[in-house]
């Protein structure tokens, strides 16, 4: 039988773009997108949208039960900076909705499962450059120990329950088709608009601040390699590293001088400093390299490129 998938949280940075990719791989037909709100009109004119909250227990198993799902890809999350504001109802929306998928699969309602993780799950005693698969992890924002009791959770799931969960921890992830969503990378998307506006950017984080960080189309790829590798392949069933580049607010605003030689840049850091300062540098994804076959197309060089294009051509579409 073909997939049947279920993307919750289709409204949402990531998963607004998954969702017209796995409808292009699947069939318009077979990719339900779900969301607490609607989603951009792409998204909503492309194939089948159910309003839903991830955290409605019933709601989701009826909509399992209803589309005759196979695949659920659980993208509904609340962000770092976001979630610190409201950090009891972010705990709630990330560990409530995934527990709910997790029981799904685990009761044979649904078959496979992927679920994302972050490099929030690291804190300030892990190694920094070239963070490691399996490493100190004591993360100290909501979001991260969201994410770091999730993977526990899934990886206990597969070895109690035989389910098939898969995850990686995403860095920062840069679009020019989606808006920030809350997240303290979002500075490396942020960036970009103001270049094309106003020819200048504050940044919220310090100019040195390194961080990984990766395109969209390579975040996309790397969710649809994970879910199609044959299961005796994905040995890590927490969440795997991923990578692609590293780089800081100064070398980006550099890479678009080189495109926009008038840009001018400022640093005004914030309280999400201090969650950037938590986190890893650089990551050693080479357990996913090696497992599945990971490979990244986009740097620094080329993403820059691609962005300002990207966003040129919708913004002169907005002026038409």
């Amino acid at each position: 039988m073909s997939e049947k998938i279920l993307i919750i949280g289709a409204s949402g940075q990531i998963g607004s773009e998954l969702a017209l990719r796995l409808r292009e791989l699947h069939g318009n037909d077979n990719v339900i997108a779900s969301d607490i709100k609607e989603g951009s009109e792409d998204l909503m004119s492309s194939g089948p949208f159910e309003i839903m909250d991830a955290t409605d227990e019933s709601g989701i198993a009826g909509l399992v039960e209803k589309h005759s799902i196979t695949d659920v890809y659980l993208m509904a999350a609340m962000l770092s900076a976001t979630a610190e504001k409201m950090p009891m109802k972010a705990w709630s929306l990330n560990m409530d909705s995934l527990f709910i998928i997790l029981n799904l699969a685990k009761d044979k309602k649904i078959k496979k499962v992927f679920w994302p993780s972050s490099i929030a799950v690291f804190g300030p005693s892990t190694p920094k450059h070239d963070t490691p698969q399996t490493t100190i992890m004591e993360p100290t924002t909501v979001y991260g120990i969201s994410k770091q009791t999730g993977e526990r959770w899934c990886e206990y799931f597969f070895n109690k329950f035989g389910v098939d969960v898969r995850s990686i921890r995403f860095p920062g992830i840069i679009s020019y088709k989606t808006l920030p969503g809350g997240g303290t990378t979002d500075y490396a998307i942020e960036i970009f608009h103001e270049a094309l506006r106003t020819g200048k950017y504050t940044s919220f984080l310090s100019e040195e601040t390194a961080l990984p960080m990766m395109f969209m189309e390579d975040a996309i790829k790397a969710t649809v390699d994970i879910m199609n590798e044959p299961a005796e392949n994905v040995k890590v069933r927490s969440s795997y590293n991923l990578s692609a580049m590293s780089f800081t607010p100064k070398e980006l605003a550099g890479a678009i001088k080189k495109e926009i030689p008038e840009f001018e840049i400022n640093y005004k850091p914030d309280f999400r400093q201090a969650i950037a300062d938590s986190w890893p540098s650089s990551i050693d994804d080479s357990a996913a390299r090696t497992d599945w076959n990971w490979k990244h197309e986009y740097d620094l060089k080329n993403l820059t490129h691609v962005m300002l294009k990207g966003l040129k051509e919708s913004l002169s579409l907005e002026n038409k």
